[in-house]
């Protein structure tokens, strides 16, 4: 009885962790740029000093989905969203590249150029800063042109180009934060091939719908190992009973 209570036991608790991370996607439903955390069930082994005679449920996160979510235009100049592959540079707290989907940009009042996070975006040569502007535009490509204060409509300056890049998707890692990392490098090659769309914005890839049929599915499956465990401490009072003189 014992063997059932451990692995009840450790379905129960695992359980909750894959319903922690069906309600962290839940969450982001609306986040943009997001990509939902995938969740697995797994038997493994309890090693010891003797022989594996006990196996425990484990849950894991064993990626993510990198399919596009909807693109919605928004007709914010702004605004961007990646055609197909490839990722926006942001600069991390530590001064790191990190790859993010999110397209929300905004000029700071310094003129620094972030996203929605408040995220750096990388240029050709670190983070885009942004001179005062009467009208910004931002091609396909990713440059970044404007008309300076002052200026005739005709006349626009060139400031920069987003970081646009594609590593290989087997070498990405997501961190706490819900932005990337290549194990193959730290700073990452600008890709032409990726472009992007303007004053669009792409939503989160979370299927609300199946989301919460899975929190459904979870809920119950927590239930059954709970009366699991209950039906093994039902057993052993009685087997109690049986044994007393």
């Amino acid at each position: 009885m014992d063997k059932l209570l451990y692995i009840a036991m450790t379905g129960a608790r695992e359980t909750t962790f894959a319903q922690a991370t069906s309600a962290h996607n839940l969450a982001n439903a609306s986040t943009t740029g997001f990509k939902a955390d995938l969740a697995q069930f797994r038997a493994m082994p309890a090693y010891g000093n003797g022989l594996p005679s006990r196996v425990f449920a484990m849950s894991e996160r064993p990626g993510f989905r990198l399919d596009s979510g909807n693109v919605i235009t928004t007709g914010n100049d702004l605004d961007i969203a990646i055609r197909g592959e490839g990722w926006l540079v942001v600069q991390g707290k530590d001064g790191e590249e990190l790859l993010s989907r999110r397209g929300d940009l905004k000029v700071g009042a310094n003129g620094n150029l972030t996203n929605g996070l408040n995220q750096p975006i990388m240029g050709a040569g670190g983070p885009i800063t942004i001179p005062p502007y009467e009208k910004l535009d931002i091609a396909t490509d990713g440059t970044i042109s404007i008309r300076p204060v002052g200026a005739q409509p005709s006349e626009t300056a060139i400031i920069d180009r987003i970081k646009l890049v594609n590593p290989e998707s087997s070498s990405l890692s997501k961190n706490k934060q819900g932005l990337f990392t290549s194990s193959e490098t730290d700073v990452f090659e600008s890709d032409i091939n990726v472009k992007i769309h303007t004053r669009m914005l792409e939503s989160s890839n979370v299927s609300v719908v199946e989301e919460l049929t899975k929190m459904i599915q979870l809920s119950r499956q927590f239930e059954v190992q709970v009366k699991l465990m209950s039906g093994v401490q039902e057993r052993g009072h009685a087997l109690d009973q049986l044994l007393q003189p």
